[in-house]
């Protein structure tokens, strides 16, 4: 009884949002024949509300909905760097979004790969920016798939498999972007925005009081019992938590996360959309605010450690929805699982969006002749449903490397920053530099991780990449100044003087 109850609320929900996304898309001609910008970037067309409510439905995902309380009840404090990262990343992107805005409003272009091909005059480079992106991305689609999945399985008090859930989990979202594109992302964010900040205001204010007759005897019982998760670096569960997590990884994480929120091809997307730089400098400047919202979550996966004990490894991300079913009945539990669900659905729709984009953009057309802007926008919905599958078979296939491929991707698309940012503030950066700088800083990134040394002396290892990726580019910059200044001096002069000529002419 209580598992049909709580189905039929998310599965409605799940209708209304799908029905929604097709609705607002078709409005706007994104499903007639128009070009691939109405698609993927909603037609830059977006006001304040809905490129807010863009930009907020891609930073809270899945993981700030469950993996945040999840890491409260793990670690504890740590997970504030989440709040944190957000924070100052909206102050870069209140600096460099316009920037990124302009550059590609004035030469009609639709997403990363596409300003780095045009930037540097190099097709293939656009290519190679691309399938960097989209190896970076997929685990963050298996990361909202798996996340839909245990809220499914949750939801449905364990009548669905969470092998069942995967695949419901990718065919609502697949259908989903591929009928909605972006300005219907933009819709249904809405509809989960009201959601998430309905449900977690509802459920900080009700459960400590509930639990412990208010937040003082909360916090008395963090204090005397569980004094390690209140400070950094936290409690740490022998997977690399405790004396890992402290300030120096705290403090190094948030500056590279920040940083890399510009140069993530959702956001990128998300920034594209909007009617003029002024939409993207004000939203930047409010969405901080969105972020205290971040605190929720953190605090009920602490407070989870007294209600719901014994959650080890994977099911700490379970302890939100474990409170929520303990605590509420089923048509309550099927509203926040509907939320939850939002919160993976529309960041995977534009993940996914954004990966099709890139390819349809700067992949194929090398392979095929794309001829119209219709035949990339139907090449980047086939591409969509690849990444899907990818994504999918990867979640049954590898799960337990998730966690690991997911800190590779943040740490990887880190190296992307001087090549896409520096190339615009820098006209004198050549492609193989930055292009250089990247092979460098990505191959130390997953050499680091992938030999357990993130963080390294507490460092977090994709700054430490930076690092070496600006440093590389620095080299090769001075490498081939000094090899044309020798090329100039050692010509013959007849040469120079024909090229002075030239020059002239």
């Amino acid at each position: 009884m209580k598992a049909g109850v709580a189905t039929s609320v998310v599965a409605v929900f799940l209708a209304v949002s799908v029905v929604l996304g097709f609705l607002a898309a078709r409005g706007r001609g994104v499903g007639s024949k128009t070009d691939l910008a109405h698609w993927a970037l909603g037609g830059r067309s977006m006001g304040p509300i809905l490129g807010w409510v863009l930009l907020a439905g891609e930073g809270y995902t899945s993981y700030s909905y469950l993996g945040a309380a999840g890491w409260g009840y793990a670690y504890g404090v740590p997970v504030l760097y989440v709040v944190v990262y957000m924070s100052c990343g909206f102050a870069v992107l209140h600096l460099v979004g316009p920037l990124l805005w302009r550059y590609a409003h004035a030469h009609q272009l639709v997403g990363m790969s596409d300003m780095v091909a045009h930037r540097y005059r190099r097709p293939w480079l656009g290519a190679v920016v691309a399938v960097a992106a989209t190896v970076f991305l997929l685990p963050y689609i298996q990361l909202q798939i798996a996340g839909m999945g245990v809220v499914v399985t949750t939801v449905t008090y364990g009548s669905v498999s969470i092998g069942w859930s995967y695949s419901v989990a990718f065919l609502v979202s697949t259908a989903f972007v591929i009928s909605s594109g972006l300005r219907g992302s933009a819709w249904v964010s809405v509809l989960k925005d009201m959601l998430v900040i309905g449900t977690l205001l509802f459920l900080v204010l009700y459960l400590p009081w509930r639990y412990f007759g208010g937040y003082g005897m909360l916090f008395e019982q963090l204090t005397t019992q569980r004094r390690q998760w209140l400070t950094l670096p936290g409690h740490g569960d022998g997977t690399g938590g405790r004396g890992q997590l402290g300030v120096i990884w705290f403090v190094t994480t948030v500056l590279l996360n920040s940083l890399v929120l510009m140069v993530f091809p959702n956001t990128v997307a998300g920034l594209l959309s909007a009617r003029n730089a002024d939409v993207v400098r004000r939203n930047a400047a409010l969405l901080p605010l969105y972020n205290l919202l971040l605190f929720a979550p953190a605090l009920l996966g602490m407070m989870a450690l007294f209600v719901v004990p014994g959650l080890k490894g994977t099911e700490t991300d379970q302890a939100l929805l474990q409170l929520v079913v303990d605590a509420f009945p089923a048509w309550f539990v099927g509203v926040v699982g509907v939320a939850a669900m939002l919160s993976a659905l529309v960041p995977m729709a534009v993940f996914m969006l954004a990966i099709g984009t890139m390819w349809g953009r700067s992949v194929l057309p090398l392979i095929f002749p794309m001829g119209t802007d219709v035949r990339q926008r139907q090449s980047a919905r086939v591409v969509v449903v690849v990444a899907g599958v990818v994504a999918l078979v990867s979640t049954y296939l590898a799960p337990t490397t998730l966690v690991r491929l997911s800190v590779v991707s943040c740490e990887g698309m880190a190296q992307l920053i001087p090549l896409v940012v520096l190339g615009l503030l820098l006209r004198g950066l050549h492609f193989t530099a930055g292009l250089s700088g990247l092979a460098v800083g990505t191959i130390l990134v997953c050499v680091l991780v992938f030999t357990g040394n993130d963080p390294l002396a507490g460092v977090n290892a994709g700054l430490i990449g930076l690092a070496v990726n600006l440093l590389t580019i620095a080299a090769v910059t001075v490498l081939r100044r000094a090899t044309k200044r020798h090329d100039e001096d050692n010509r013959p002069d007849s040469e120079v003087l024909a090229w002075v000529r030239g020059i002239r002419t």
